[in-house]
């Protein structure tokens, strides 16, 4: 049997395959810049249902947001082995890979990731030939939810809201002096993840002007500081997957089309795509 894993920082979807249907389920996501081994592991050994830690699985294939070192990896497949003894092969690769293989297959193209973070490249079919660095939620991350979630909780702070808003979101995360607030940025876990859920709320009140905006503004910024620092990026259709780029798919399509490219797939996640191309290369 073969367990697939498709990590984000916020959420983690699994697929289970072997004999009969495929089983799926979720876990928090595992950014192995927020979290370290004992900590994965204790989280999946509460979250991984008992039938799938039970099961006779020979091989893992994890893709997840911040595998981008030999180190990093090592820090989930360690958590890996030691809830999934029974697993011969553990492979762990970044999230971007799970992209690309999800959203391209096995033909070349432009791929991208609009989730908690940002990530992008250029695949050839089989690699990521090219990257522009997203540089995480302190100098980047473009697009992505931390980049809106920052836009809508600084302007709260700096009592730029508009008025209704401001109420609504003081009524929905009850938050307290700027000084909490910036304790919990710098001094508690999953800063990204905090930031993040402010882009939830954007989502919620999308009929407002304002949120409008904050989203435009950020995939504007996407493109301006990312994408179109790819070369010859007009002649690849723009494919992406993640939860802002499908929540927000259609001022994402409308932004794209103004920087002069086709759009392609826009997926909520990778992991049905990923189903599909592990079957496939089972059978090659």
């Amino acid at each position: 049997m073969k367990l697939l894993a498709d990590s984000g920082s916020t959420t983690c979807s699994w697929c289970l395959l072997g004999p009969g249907p495929p089983q799926h389920f979720s876990t928090e996501g595992y950014n192995p810049y927020f979290w370290d081994t004992a900590a994965i592991a204790a989280s999946l050994a509460r979250s991984v249902p008992a039938n799938v830690r039970a099961a006779p699985i020979s091989a893992i294939h994890y893709y997840g947001s911040g595998v981008l070192s030999p180190a990093k990896a090592e820090v989930v497949a360690a958590a890996l082995r030691q809830v999934f003894p029974q697993a011969r092969q553990v492979e762990v690769a970044e999230d971007l890979l799970a992209a690309a293989r999800a959203l391209l297959g096995r033909e070349a193209g432009f791929a991208a990731i609009l989730g908690t973070g940002t990530n992008s490249c250029l695949y050839d079919g089989q690699r990521i030939t090219q990257v522009i660095e997203s540089l995480g939620y302190s100098l980047g991350d473009e697009g992505s939810g931390t980049s809106i979630g920052r836009q809508v909780l600084r302007d709260y702070l700096r009592g730029r809201l508009p008025a209704g808003l401001a109420a609504e979101l003081q009524a929905t995360y009850q938050l307290g002096e700027v000084s909490e607030v910036l304790d919990r940025l710098y001094n508690q876990p999953s800063p990204n993840r905090f930031l993040a859920s402010f882009a939830r709320f954007a989502g919620q009140h999308y009929q407002e002007p304002y949120c409008q905006q904050v989203v435009e503004r950020a995939f504007e910024a996407f493109f301006e500081q990312i994408v179109t620092h790819y070369p010859d990026y007009q002649r690849y259709p723009f494919n992406c997957v993640g939860s802002i780029a499908y929540h927000f798919r259609e001022k994402l399509a409308e932004v794209a089309a103004r920087h002069g490219m086709a759009v392609g797939q826009i997926l909520q996640t990778s992991i049905a795509a990923l189903v599909r191309y592990h079957e496939d290369s089972a059978s090659v």
